[in-house]
């Protein structure tokens, strides 16, 4: 099973979202339920049980939401280009 955004997308790395109404973009998807996770997604499954690690540089900088289907001010806006850097956009 996936993490999801309120609305009911999938969570995918590189996604753009707003966070509280500040545009941001998902650093980290750490599903608990994945046996194939990295160094950083191990330590918050292991830490916070998983969630999602949101950049938004201006306000929050880095931001972990635990239960993402139930936080209603992340809104899912796009999903990055495959090729595009990992830049949230202004």
């Amino acid at each position: 099973m996936s993490l999801k955004y309120p609305s009911g997308e999938e969570i995918k790395k590189g996604d753009r979202v707003t966070y509280h109404g500040e545009k941001g973009e998902i650093e980290l998807v750490a599903n608990p339920e994945l046996e194939d996770l990295s160094g950083s997604e191990r330590w918050y499954v292991q830490e916070h049980g998983g969630g999602v690690l949101i950049r938004e540089p201006k306000v929050f900088g880095l931001v972990f939401v635990r239960q993402p289907n139930e936080d209603e001010d992340l809104v899912f806006v796009s999903r990055a280009a495959a090729n595009e850097a990992s830049e949230p956009t202004d």
